[in-house]
């Protein structure tokens, strides 16, 4: 355990960016220096050490522990903050942020309990749906990949905050509920943010149990160092590529009339790109509620083949260890000829962290090895022409994700 550091976060490189230079010439009126406002996060402490290196001020450590960091940082910082996520710890997303400060110290508090407790909710996993899965992943269509992609990366960006962000929303919702037309058991539903304008979108295939296995990724997009609600952000690849092959997941298992056992939940998160906000809601939500989730699986980022030596690769850090093994066997299984391994990814590099830090078994099948990953993600070049204009390296992602799905369920 480490002690509590107290130290000053300055941004000061940057101040001219974030408004008028102290330089800036003199007026008849001198206005009141704004407030800045406070943000709460936490944060791996290797990026600390090396956001203090960076920029030298302007944040106030308030404690760490384990190796993570709950920080106060200046709300105007966030976003170079996910800048240097990308940059030089190729991470999408690498902060939590908080409420207030209780929120990131139960954060701190809790992760030893938290671990223990998402282990134990383990029992042991058979592979022993070879039909229905076989039948079910032979059926997905990487056109209709594709063509969710372009969709989706045609909007101005998908911002949490703002009208193209809502309007993306409201496609996903529209398209998922097309797909679900006729079934009696099956719901679409946004799941609204007081926050900001983005809800999230929830998928519910009702089963007979109330265990629930959840299958999400996210749904925004940010392009360059201040995005926002007007900035061109495609997101193609981050992540258009991870809610179309969710998509396509809710496509064949409406196509062969599947009856869940467990209850399937497919989500497209809301504002993950600025700290895991929209699946930290949801998930703290469903532990509130004690929801039984057995299961989550995150799809960031599934259609750039980076790595010529393997398909798919698991992150091993903020995940749970025999979950990861189970889906291993699931590529070995019904995937020949796929390569898998394990790589790192850092703390709170997606949405599964945040299921992880609920107590909840959670994985992240990654496209690549992290220091191959697509370097055009968080730019106006995130297009689907980057992945080959094709969906193909998505589609193994859909059939490994219907493959959790349905052996997972019985």
């Amino acid at each position: 355990m480490k002690t509590t550091k107290k130290l000053i976060y300055s941004l000061a490189i940057a101040a001219p960016l974030f408004g008028a230079s102290l330089s800036a010439q003199t007026t008849d009126v001198v206005k009141e220096p704004a407030v800045e406002k406070k943000s709460i996060i936490t944060i791996d402490e290797n990026s600390l050490d090396f956001s203090e290196k960076k920029f030298g001020q302007r944040v106030r450590v308030i404690d760490v522990k384990d190796g993570i960091a709950a920080i106060e940082i200046d709300e105007e910082a966030l976003p170079w903050l996910t800048l240097l996520m990308h940059k030089d710890f190729k991470r999408c997303g690498g902060f939590v942020l908080h409420e207030d400060i209780d929120d990131a110290l139960n954060t701190l508090n809790a992760q030893d309990e938290k671990s223990m407790a998402q282990f134990s909710r383990f029992v042991g996993y058979e592979i022993n749906q070879a039909d229905s899965v076989k039948s079910a992943i032979s059926t997905v269509k990487a056109d209709g990949i594709y063509q969710m992609i372009t969709k989706l990366s045609s909007f101005q960006n998908r911002y949490y905050k703002g009208e193209h962000g809502k309007a993306s929303a409201q496609y996903i919702h529209d398209t998922w509920k097309s797909i679900i037309a006729g079934r009696t058991d099956a719901k679409v539903e946004l799941f609204n943010h007081s926050q900001w304008d983005q809800p999230s979108v929830i998928l519910t295939i009702e089963g007979a149990s109330s265990e629930t296995i959840i299958v999400g990724g996210h749904q925004d997009s940010i392009s360059g160092y201040f995005s926002g609600p007007k900035v061109r952000a495609p997101g193609a690849d981050d992540n258009a590529s991870g809610i179309a092959t969710v998509t396509e997941i809710a496509r064949v298992l409406v196509s062969q009339s599947y009856k869940p056992q467990k209850t399937i939940k497919l989500m497209a998160y809301a504002a993950e790109e600025v700290g895991l906000l929209g699946s930290k809601e949801i998930a703290k939500t469903f532990k509130d509620r004690g929801v039984n989730v057995v299961g989550v699986m995150q799809l960031d980022m599934v259609n750039y083949k980076g790595s010529q030596a393997f398909d798919v690769v698991l992150m091993n850090d903020y995940t749970n260890a025999e979950q990861n093994k189970f889906i291993g066997s699931l590529i070995d299984t019904y995937l020949p000829g796929i390569k898998w391994a394990y790589d790192s990814c850092g703390y709170a590099c997606s949405d599964h962290a945040s299921w992880h830090m609920q107590g909840f078994p959670a994985s992240v099948p990654f496209e690549s090895k992290m220091r191959e990953m697509n370097g055009r993600i968080h730019t106006a070049n995130d297009l689907v022409s980057v992945s080959g204009d094709n969906a193909d390296h998505a589609a193994k992602f859909a059939k490994l994700g219907l493959s959790f799905i349905i052996e997972l369920d019985r």
